[in-house]
């Protein structure tokens, strides 16, 4: 199992309505074990993530209005990568180098949350 991460618009009913992905676009945000291993690990909690932290226990909604702090959260971790790396007490994928491989996941997380933003909508990754 992987962790996808999608984007929702709250409809006129109330209603979350997940979107579609954009072709050209991922939604990986990484295999399951990465809750724990890279969103949930002690060192990406010591940089001060609070969102995707979250994954550690539970799947992640950010709202709509916290999109901004999300996209914050998500640069401050793509300023820190290699801290990120150093930190891991064991390999997160077996066939890429740890760096581009947490880097692409977080891409594909910073796409959707950019794309969120966009439309007045907020992120899911479970």
């Amino acid at each position: 199992m992987s962790l996808s991460v999608k984007v929702f618009v709250v409809g006129a009913d109330g209603e979350r309505q997940v979107q579609d992905v954009p072709d050209g676009c991922s939604d990986v945000a990484g295999p399951e074990s990465w809750r724990t291993r890279v969103w949930g690990s002690e060192v990406v909690r010591s940089l001060g993530a609070e969102f995707l932290p979250i994954l550690a226990d539970a799947d992640l909604q950010v709202e709509p209005e916290q999109v901004p702090a999300f996209l914050r959260e998500c640069l401050l971790l793509r300023e820190n990568l290699e801290r990120i790396v150093a930190g891991m007490t064991e390999p997160v994928m077996s066939n890429r180098e740890p760096r581009t491989a947490i880097s692409d996941r977080l891409a594909n997380i910073e796409n959707a949350a950019g794309r969120a933003r966009a439309m007045g909508g907020g992120v899911l990754v479970w």
